[in-house]
């Protein structure tokens, strides 16, 4: 019996959040430059998409470019920008046949205007999909984003639509990039790092963290379905005691 044919799917988490890590050191361990590690690592979200629709995973979250990349080497930030635009006119079809809507999370006026333009673009052609909703985290920081819906708010109550005393966590989420989302339940980074490098930090309060070595070029739908076979076998509780929850 293969991994996939053990998964519950009754019980799939809702949202998986994936830290797509290792790019570089996969193409440097061939000596290759770093852009192709980020080529190699398309094939494995193309993959893994592929998974997740077949497993019928209502949302997945991909940590594809945070705000501290953009202090990286000019050259491979102007290397991964060209490959996003490139990989988003490829995919669009593939999108529209597999039901996928396309979001985007982040400060995504720091992108350049042709990858805004073409992400923009992606996403309304896919606007009207039901199936997996694909988010990409660009320019994404958690602690922007958090100070961002703080902002939000304040400006609310200044302004008098808001009361002080009807700020609770479900009107300062309606403040943050992913209003409208439930929270991601399966946290995955790969590359053998443990951390969270910034990331959906209010969102992942309860997800379950699940680390891998394997470099994100090398992860593909099987370690997908292992991740969440392993997620299920977890006990979440929540705060309460194991006899509570069973």
């Amino acid at each position: 019996m293969g991994v996939k044919d053990q998964i519950d799917l009754q019980r799939l988490p809702e949202h998986i959040a994936v830290i797509m890590d290792g790019n570089g050191r996969w193409a440097k361990e061939r000596g290759k430059l770093r852009i192709f590690g980020h080529h190699n690592g398309v094939i494995s979200v193309r993959d893994v998409i592929e998974g997740a629709c077949d497993i019928g995973l209502k949302y997945i979250t991909l940590y594809t470019f945070s705000t501290e990349n953009w202090n990286r080497p000019k050259l491979e930030v102007i290397a991964i920008m060209e490959l996003m635009v490139t990989t988003i006119n490829k995919e669009i079809k593939n999108f529209m046949e597999k039901n996928v809507r396309l979001r985007a999370i982040g400060d995504l006026s720091m992108l350049p205007d042709k990858a805004y333009r073409e992400l923009q673009k992606a996403i309304e052609t896919t606007s009207g999909n039901t199936g997996l909703v694909m988010t990409l985290a660009l320019s994404y920081s958690s602690k922007r984003e958090i100070l961002r819906a703080v902002k939000l708010v304040a400006e609310q109550v200044k302004n008098g639509d808001l009361s002080i005393d009807d700020i609770n966590e479900e009107t300062f989420e309606k403040n943050l990039y992913t209003s409208g989302m439930p929270d991601p339940e399966l946290l995955i980074r790969t590359g053998g790092e443990h951390r969270i490098s910034n990331y959906l930090l209010w969102q992942i309060a309860y997800a379950e963290l699940y680390f891998t070595t394997k470099l994100w070029p090398d992860f593909r739908k099987e370690d997908l379905f292992e991740a969440i076979l392993d997620y299920q076998k977890r006990e979440r509780r929540f705060g309460l005691t194991s006899e509570q929850v069973n």
